[in-house]
């Protein structure tokens, strides 16, 4: 595990939670907006457009390649998802979306997963389980810890909702660039990690699935994600600020 950290200026600090407000919104507009019998072609259209409207970018399109303007991930879609016309949303899936803004030159990445009818006793446990080890995760990430104590808090509420975590994608710093040092690992065993000093900005994002915690990248688009098993898999991510006090959350999350 790398000791490499990056302490963000105060004006950079500025430009970053604000970039991350404006993600937050175009979040929670998404998932406002969204509905059974869209596609996922139809999302990513309304998310490019939502967007545009703030003045940025987004920070994932053309990213190494990628080519939608977020991800998309349905059901057994861990990360990555792409919007097709061919996929078309049900009032029984479960989605979660993945946005990114690049505006003023500084990032905002956070993520959810949303249905859209009362869900069973699983996806249910899926669901609160995820949104409570990424809350764990947040309440660890003190002045002072290791990045090991936010994925053993993870990883410890993880293990309580008998929820299996995926090992291949990680959390990561962010502010300037979409992708910063250090990696966030959901699980321990790798070491201690950085030591977390203010002005750090942090994507803590758990991926946890229903069944195994085996993945596989889809061979014709070299982006989707899915459960190796077919299993349901939730997908939450805030961006933080390290203080020295309780971290912020820049990306509160008004729909949870």
């Amino acid at each position: 595990m790398s000791g490499n950290r990056i302490i963000h200026t105060p004006e950079e600090i500025v430009r970053i939670r604000r970039a991350a407000e404006v993600t937050a919104a175009v979040r929670d507009e998404i998932a406002r907006l969204a509905h059974p019998g869209m596609t996922t072609f139809d999302l990513d259209q309304l998310a490019g457009s939502l967007i545009t409207a703030t003045g940025g970018i987004s920070a994932f399109k053309n990213y190494h390649g990628y080519p939608g303007n977020i991800c998309i991930s349905v059901n057994d879609t861990v990360i990555h998802g792409i919007g097709t016309p061919e996929q078309i949303i049900s009032e029984n899936d479960i989605v979660s979306i993945d946005v990114g803004v690049n505006i003023d030159n500084a990032m905002g990445d956070t993520a959810l997963t949303f249905g859209f009818k009362e869900p069973d006793k699983d996806t249910k446990r899926l669901l609160d389980g995820t949104r409570d080890a990424l809350m764990d995760g947040i309440a660890a990430a003190r002045c002072g810890a290791f990045v090991r104590d936010i994925s053993a808090a993870v990883e410890k509420c993880a293990r309580k909702h008998k929820l299996a975590i995926v090992r291949d994608y990680v959390g990561h710093g962010c502010g300037i660039k979409l992708h910063e040092a250090p990696e966030i690992p959901n699980y321990t065993g790798w070491g201690k990690g950085p030591r977390l000093e203010p002005g750090m900005v942090l994507c803590i994002e758990p991926m946890l699935n229903l069944g195994t915690d085996s993945v596989r990248l889809d061979r014709r688009d070299h982006w989707t994600v899915r459960t190796a098993d077919g299993a349901l898999s939730a997908h939450f991510e805030h961006m933080i600020l390290i203080t020295d006090n309780e971290p912020e959350i820049l990306t509160w999350q008004k729909t949870m």
